[in-house]
């Protein structure tokens, strides 16, 4: 007896197809056998001999659990043969989805024919996870087993992007993206390439994603089981690089974090240099209010001015435009203003005719930008020791965002994106990945309207691939994203939604009774849909392993440390001593 045939042996029937109702081969009814159970995507298989052809496999997942009384005419029946004065019997009923048939003869179940749950290689073949070359564990299935993506749909061998959807603080969306970047740094899809793969991670929301190289102290043994038995270190991320706006009115120009104690940090912001010689100012101009504007065309025309007129005043980023010294953001918006302005020296700035009011306009958005930008855009500090926002510091490289306005956080969201595209087509290789993950997607890359940072996200999604940048894009509403974007993500996943949400037409990848369930999915709780699998599977994802807030935060790293961090760069699956606050016995994995 061989070894499917001892499977098929130690496995109990757990139902049988259903006569009443009729089957397809994409989808049938089985009947439980009394005194068994099935539940929501669980995984079974049932068999046919089909003349000539031989026996016919075919497998799938339950959609659907039905109990009824079997007997009962009305309502108040169940009252009757509850208390045993009317026959009746309890009957359950399972609706199954069909995921494959092996091999591929698509006939109908047999009325009558066993139904068992789906084990080991049949569980896998049955999920097409015996057919991945490289399976990037994605969560634990409901039944405790783990569940894969096909990582060629990831890293743009096959397809590329994941589209995360779901509500605000509960469907926990980044908590996730950050998990999936975990998965693909520590397990084995990337091998070698695993050293120089980098990723670009933006905290919009609090300071959740500035301790992702702190041990979690909630972590508990329970949860490390979850990641050892995906196969993943319960370690947080080993390479950490966080960058943050310079502290209000600080000369200095020192970061604004405060609990990031001996974790590598450093100042964010652009010289005044940078932003004219890389033409930065559309990016001061990057919400709808400006789409809807008619001076863009005049936006363009003053960027080009500032290229070509600035010149490098001294080492601290001053630039030299007009005959006059300009050191800050708002003594630049100054000067153009003064130009503009001025009917003489118009002509040279607005080639062509430009109505006034279109200058007026753009002067009063610029100076509104004088107070949000006015900490990022400088030339008046020691550049000395200075770290260009770059992947370059670190692994995960970290953008803080958070404590910025929304226009600032335009303007830092679409000048990096475009650096980091730029330096990719510039390598002319797509290797080594990089990775974006970037919250709140319908903000920077809306369904109507266009602008800078939006393109720029259109880019990625369509050229991402071929050039190794991947997107992890996660939004509250996938119907107010691009749908260019969405359409192009090959990995749909979706947390808890909100009712209205739900029943959109970019959710027609979930199945009814998925849409009802992530109705009420509970934080962890995740659908997860890939063209390998033709039904979206349930998973759940361990607890983050990093701290998420600072009091969960444990000891920061350390130089002594910084060893063995590297081994872990160099090797993902070495295992590192995580020393808790007051020492310790390293953290189990």
């Amino acid at each position: 007896m061989n070894e499917s045939s001892e499977s098929e042996a130690s496995t109990p029937t757990i139902g049988r197809v259903l006569g009443t109702q009729p089957a397809s081969p994409l989808t049938y009814w089985t009947a439980l056998v009394p005194g068994r159970w099935l539940q929501l995507d669980d995984v079974v298989v049932t068999q046919r001999e089909v003349p000539e052809r031989g026996v016919v496999t075919t497998s799938g997942v339950v959609t659907q659990v039905q109990a009824r009384h079997e007997g009962a005419s009305f309502e108040s029946d169940v009252h009757l043969i509850a208390e045993g004065t009317l026959p009746g019997e309890v009957v359950e009923a399972a609706e199954v989805s069909v995921t494959r048939v092996e091999p591929e003869i698509y006939v109908p179940p047999t009325p009558g024919a066993d139904v068992r749950r789906a084990h080991d290689d049949e569980r896998d073949a049955a999920l097409y996870f015996d057919s991945m070359e490289r399976r990037l564990p994605i969560g634990l299935g409901r039944d405790e087993r783990p569940v894969f993506a096909n990582f060629d749909f990831v890293d743009g061998t096959k397809g590329a992007h994941v589209s995360i959807s779901g509500i605000s603080g509960v469907a926990t969306k980044t908590s996730y993206a950050l998990f999936l970047l975990h998965s693909v740094f520590t397990s084995k899809v990337l091998g070698p390439k695993a050293v120089n793969t980098k990723a670009l991670v933006y905290c919009v929301k609090g300071e959740d994603l500035l301790y992702l190289d702190y041990h979690n102290t909630a972590l508990t043994p329970d949860q490390e089981l979850r990641y050892a038995e995906l196969g993943l270190p319960a370690q947080p991320f080993r390479s950490v690089h966080v960058f943050a706006p310079p502290r209000p009115n600080d000369p200095a120009g020192t970061p604004n974090i405060s609990g990031r104690a001996g974790g590598a940090a450093s100042s964010m912001f652009w010289t005044l240099q940078e932003f004219c010689r890389d033409e930065l100012l559309p990016f001061c101009f990057a919400d709808a209010e400006d789409d809807r504007a008619q001076y863009t065309l005049l936006i363009g025309q003053v960027a080009a001015k500032l290229k070509r007129e600035s010149t490098p005043v001294g080492d601290s980023g001053a630039i030299n435009i007009a005959g006059l010294t300009v050191r800050d953001w708002a003594g630049l918006v100054r000067l153009i203003d003064e130009q503009l302005t001025d009917e003489d020296s118009r002509r040279d700035w607005t080639p062509g005719a430009t109505a006034l009011g279109s200058i007026n306009a753009f002067l009063r958005r610029l100076h509104s930008s004088v107070r949000p930008l006015g900490a990022l855009i400088r030339g008046d500090l020691d550049l000395r020791g200075r770290v260009a926002v770059t992947t370059s510091e670190a692994q995960v490289t970290v953008i803080d965002i958070h404590s910025l306005p929304d226009r600032a956080q335009r303007f830092v969201v679409g000048t990096t994106l475009r650096r980091q595209l730029a330096e990719k087509e510039a390598s002319g290789s797509s290797e080594p990945l990089t990775f974006i993950v970037l919250d709140e997607l319908n903000k920077y890359a809306p369904r109507e309207g266009s602008h800078p940072i939006k393109e720029i996200l259109l880019d990625v999604a369509e050229r991402g691939r071929s050039l190794g940048v991947v997107l992890i894009g996660a939004q509250q509403t996938a119907s107010e994203v691009e749908r260019r974007i969405v359409a192009n993500c090959a990995i749909k996943v979706a947390g808890r939604l909100d009712a209205a949400e739900a029943s959109r037409p970019e959710y027609g990848y979930l199945p009814t009774t998925h849409r009802q369930r992530a109705l009420l999915a509970k934080p962890g709780s995740m659908f997860v849909s890939q063209p390998d699998i033709p039904v979206p599977l349930a998973i759940e994802f361990p607890f983050p392993a990093w701290a998420t807030r600072v009091s969960e935060a444990g000891a920061p790293p350390t130089p002594a440390s910084s060893k063995a961090a590297e081994k872990v760069r160099r090797d993902p699956f070495a295992r590192v001593a995580d020393t808790a606050p007051g020492g310790g016995e390293p953290a189990p994995f």
